[in-house]
């Protein structure tokens, strides 16, 4: 029951709100979007959280401490500048363990459960999708049985909510590379397995949706 949470970016479409606050720490509902994180995971049973460092980390380790007051064991996983996800991810297995652990990330806001799933031997991930928003029409991927395509009709979005095994990271060199192509190779594999989950979500990605979010939260 390990999870790492993706909090190194420097948000570049949030700024100037950005500039001076860690993107994590933005307030949302009257809490820091990453405390709405870690409550859920706390509630979902998850006691050994990891979080990764860049822009501002400082600020987001002494918010968040050790995580006592969640119920939670925090973990920080610095890093210099940014790696991207995929190295973000790389860097930090060491405090993941081995089996498979979660991964959020620290800008999406979502009512999933977190409950991990039952994942196959050849499974080396397993992905949250959602509704494609207004700002990505697209999609990502598609569900077909439970399997994740990158290619064919109904795509669905990825929503930054997913489980990976440490040797989907293994082999690949530590440093800044992004998480996209392991998945792909993993798709053409058949080793990704997925949900569509139609819940609440957001990609809380600018300070619009941001505000949304904010107001939505305070109505419930």
């Amino acid at each position: 029951m390990h999870a790492m949470i993706l909090a190194a970016g420097r948000g570049e479409r949030m700024r100037p709100l950005t500039d001076h606050t860690p993107k994590p720490l933005l307030m949302a509902g009257g809490r820091p979007l990453i405390e709405h994180h870690l409550l859920r995971l706390a509630a979902a049973g998850y006691r050994d959280v990891v979080i990764n460092l860049a822009h501002l980390g400082g600020q987001i380790r002494e918010h968040l401490g050790d995580g006592s007051r969640f119920g939670l064991a925090i973990r920080y996983s610095p890093e210099d500048r940014a790696l991207e996800t995929g190295g973000g991810i790389r860097r930090a297995l060491p405090l993941l363990g081995d089996e498979p652990f979660l991964v959020i990330n620290g800008d999406v806001w979502c009512s999933h459960p977190l409950n991990p799933p039952v994942m196959a031997e050849r499974d080396l991930a397993h992905l949250v999708l959602v509704d494609n928003p207004a700002h990505h029409p697209a999609g990502d991927f598609c569900l077909i049985g439970g399997r994740v395509r990158d290619r064919g009709a109904d795509r669905l979005t990825f929503s930054g909510i997913g489980w990976y095994r440490p040797a989907l990271f293994r082999d690949h060199a530590d440093g800044r590379f992004p998480l996209a192509p392991l998945l792909h190779a993993a798709m053409t594999g058949d080793h990704v397995s997925g949900e569509y989950y139609r819940g609440g979500w957001l990609d809380v990605g600018t300070p619009e949706r941001l505000a949304q979010l904010d107001a939505w939260l305070r109505r419930t």
